[in-house]
């Protein structure tokens, strides 16, 4: 597809999946990119520099996606063909052991934000532009000390369906793209990190999931061969949640 040049948001877009998230829509047209971060000031600079040497213009953005000060910064580069909440955060423990800060925390930054920045940006997103939200699998199974996590993702996934009719006639698309294991570096936070990569074992596909493959889905959901996808969580983990 192409994007014509248009501008784009990838929030969380300087490391890892949000990299090539905005790698990939730089190659499908994309000329200004907007990137959040929280506050990896080097991985962002490194980070531009790679975007930049694809031929997009970089604008980095920094600071805790769940603030509205934060929100408003991201608005005022629009207006966005496409916007893409890809940042995540969250306390990985068992649920016992968890705090209701840590709630707030990870709800905040997971789930609400995708609705605060699109009440910022949507207004001004023309007809045909696309919201995409980066979900995991932990939205509907129990992975191990993934309880805050899993539960904001999966109030990620309903918002999005939310987003999908009330955006409709303004011809807008929300969907969002759960991805299975991916190696990067957020799954140093995962006290079982290596069992989660052994999962390759049992994935029908032979591989985890790398972040190119996330970056595919999400090309996909913003072309007009998805004009008829509207609230659709699209998983992406070579086969693995199909095994019981």
């Amino acid at each position: 597809m192409s994007l014509d040049g248009s501008s784009v948001l990838v929030t969380g877009g300087t490391r890892g999946i949000g990299l090539a998230i905005a790698l990939r829509l730089v190659r499908d047209g994309a000329k200004r990119v907007v990137l959040g971060y929280m506050r990896n000031d080097t991985a962002a600079e490194q980070a531009a520099e790679i975007v930049r040497a694809e031929g997009g213009e970089p604008v980095l953005v920094r600071g805790e996606v769940s603030k509205a000060s934060v929100v408003a910064e991201l608005a005022s580069h629009g207006p966005y063909r496409v916007v893409v909440h890809n940042a995540a955060t969250g306390v990985i423990r068992p649920a016992l052991e968890t705090e209701d800060k840590h709630w707030d925390w990870t709800l905040n930054a997971n789930a609400r934000a995708l609705l605060a920045i699109t009440r910022a940006t949507a207004p001004s997103m023309d007809e045909g532009s696309s919201i995409v939200a980066i979900s995991s699998l932990g939205s509907h199974r129990v992975l191990e000390n993934y309880v805050l996590v899993g539960t904001s993702k999966a109030a990620l996934e309903s918002v999005v369906r939310y987003l999908a009719v009330e955006l409709a006639p303004r011809g807008i698309r929300a969907n969002a793209v759960s991805g299975g294991v991916v190696d990067t570096g957020a799954l140093e936070h995962f006290p079982n990190k290596e069992e989660m990569l052994r999962s390759v074992e049992r994935t029908p596909a032979g591989r985890l999931v790398e972040p190119d493959d996330i970056a595919s889905a999400v090309s996909f959901l913003c072309s007009p061969d998805a004009a008829m996808v509207r609230g659709q969580t699209l998983i992406v983990d070579g086969g693995f949640s199909l095994l019981a």
